[in-house]
């Protein structure tokens, strides 16, 4: 059994950061009910490297947190809309939405108003900016929220024009802070009973992202600079091209740094960094990056890899995301699964029993609307009516 078995998630996100919050209660268990507007379907069902499947509406940047969900197409402008809504409140334990705050008041979609249907609600609003604050009705999304946080300007070469963190990390993350919140409240709700609402923020997460670069800024008020590839103080924790390929090398500690050394054949510079307080390693960093930089082209960068893992010295060679999908690491985890014929990404923990997993491939628009209505009590005579008003679809 998983852990959210029983629990019934309303999912009224688009995009990325609600629907992967929602998706990762989907993949521990939770029913979860995608409700996507009449008309108008989650824009990410139309996107996707595949032109195909984007004219189908099952976009591949809708699979990816799309799979686990049922679909149903409700119209919340109209009162059918808000009836049935109001139905499946009563039945739900956690609603999650990242409408702007005027849709929110506009459709009667705020924590008070459902709380009254649902007291033990629990509510989970998403947004770029959050409930409160100067920037609370401002929109935004991945990049936005990455320049305005001080991502983009800790990212890149040093002395160039920020730039963005290429995948959507903040989304991502933002979805992962939201999964994590609602899963809190649902704990405190089995040991006190009361429900509670949920304000979750881009900007918040992406400076959690930043977590101790914004405490380098809050105490001395400069925070991280872009530096590449190369960090600043550490020459073990930087990347080198080889004979064939980039090699990030991540020896972090004194330790570390000396089992590189000895790796490679220099075991007085190993000596020597033994010797040397923490403190002291910067000063020593360009002699050791000029030694990694000559030694590192001897060899390519996948024998390296094999060679200081085996000397316990974290180092992996640069790879792009399809070579990082076919390693036996990742097949050995479980983090990518098989479901209706389609490989999908999962979550990136597993249990002892009732690990994460995936019931079905994503579904098309609307696919479950009637099943969904009808376990609410819509018949299915009712549903045509609402269907040929398009307050369903």
């Amino acid at each position: 059994m998983r852990p959210f078995e029983g629990i019934r998630v309303l999912d009224l996100t688009h995009v990325f950061a609600g629907p992967f919050a929602a998706y990762q209660l989907a993949v521990l268990g939770a029913e979860v009910i995608k409700i996507e507007p009449v008309g108008q379907p989650d824009m990410t069902r139309s996107e996707g490297a595949d032109p195909e499947l984007n004219a189908q509406g099952m976009g591949l940047a809708f699979q990816a947190q799309g799979a686990g969900k049922k679909c149903l197409a409700l119209d919340l402008a109209m009162p059918e809309g808000q009836e049935i809504f109001a139905r499946l409140v009563q039945s739900a334990d956690v609603v999650v939405l990242n409408y702007t705050l005027p849709a929110v008041q506009r459709l009667g979609l705020t924590y008070e108003r459902l709380a009254e249907l649902k007291p033990d609600l629990i509510y989970c609003a998403i947004s770029g900016f959050g409930q409160q604050g100067p920037k609370a009705e401002h929109p935004a999304y991945d990049t936005v929220i990455q320049a305005f946080s001080g991502i983009m300007a800790a990212n890149g070469e040093a002395g160039q024009d920020p730039v963005r963190v290429g995948p959507a990390m903040v989304d991502y993350g933002t979805g992962a802070q939201a999964a994590f919140a609602i899963a809190a409240a649902l704990y405190g709700r089995a040991v006190t009973g009361r429900g509670r609402r949920i304000d979750v923020a881009m900007a918040d997460a992406a400076l959690m992202l930043q977590n101790s670069g914004a405490a380098q800024a809050l105490a001395t008020g400069k925070g991280p600079r872009p530096h590449g590839n190369q960090d600043p103080s550490l020459a073990g924790y930087s990347a080198y091209q080889t004979a064939e390929g980039t090699l990030m090398i991540g020896a972090y500690t004194n330790r570390q740094m000396a089992a590189l050394m000895r790796s490679i054949g220099r075991p007085g510079e190993a000596e020597a960094i033994e010797r040397t307080p923490r403190a002291g390693i910067a000063a020593r960093r360009t002699w050791d990056a000029d030694i990694l930089a000559e030694v590192m082209k001897s060899r390519t960068a996948a024998e390296w890899e094999d060679l200081l893992n085996a000397h316990h010295v974290p180092a992996a060679r640069v790879r792009v995301l399809e070579e990082s999908l076919a390693e036996p690491q990742y097949q050995a985890r479980g983090v990518v699964q098989d479901v209706d014929g389609c490989k999908r990404t999962v979550a990136g923990f597993s249990y002892c029993h009732g690990s994460p997993s995936l019931d079905h491939g994503p579904k098309a628009y609307g696919a479950d609307s009637a099943a969904v209505l009808e376990a609410v009590g819509i018949s299915p005579e009712r549903f045509e009516a609402l269907k040929a008003r398009e307050a369903v679809a």
